[in-house]
């Protein structure tokens, strides 16, 4: 077996969290009990549980948020014209950073009913995920 990346993260209801996570963005449900749901996002272990009280909501995308950085231009894509077609809310429309630049990427954000963030990007150059470290930028200066 590979490695699976795992997190949590809070919600306020499992129903609201299956409309967004399976029927919006296409997660395949596993375990659920009346707190907690396991969802498979781009074959990662995430897990929503809901909480008595969400936190306030972060003023920007910075400094938690989660998603998937796809390797292939045309899966990014795909995931983008399903998060629109279900109308699901955008934080920062779809953007294509640093162009022309090793780290050139095209990225949106997403907003869950619960306030979460979610990012979901992909690199032109692949060694820009891990790599190109004569780039000092790491996201957006004011977001």
């Amino acid at each position: 077996m590979s490695t699976v990346f795992h997190l949590s993260f809070p919600i306020g209801n499992i129903p609201e969290a299956k409309r967004f996570y399976v029927d919006g963005l296409g997660c395949e449900a596993g375990r659920e009990s009346p707190r907690s749901l396991i969802l498979n996002l781009g074959g990662h272990q995430i897990v929503a549980h809901v909480v008595e009280m969400l936190g306030p909501r972060q003023p920007s995308i910075y400094p938690s948020h989660f998603g998937l950085t796809f390797a292939s231009a045309d899966e990014w894509t795909h995931l983008l014209e399903r998060a629109q077609s279900n109308s699901l809310t955008f934080y920062q429309q779809p953007k294509h950073r640093f162009k022309g630049e090793r780290i050139e990427h095209r990225t949106f954000f997403l907003e869950d009913p619960f306030h979460n963030f979610l990012e979901f990007k992909h690199y032109v150059y692949p060694s820009a995920v891990f790599g190109e470290t004569q780039y000092s930028q790491v996201g957006d200066a004011r977001a």
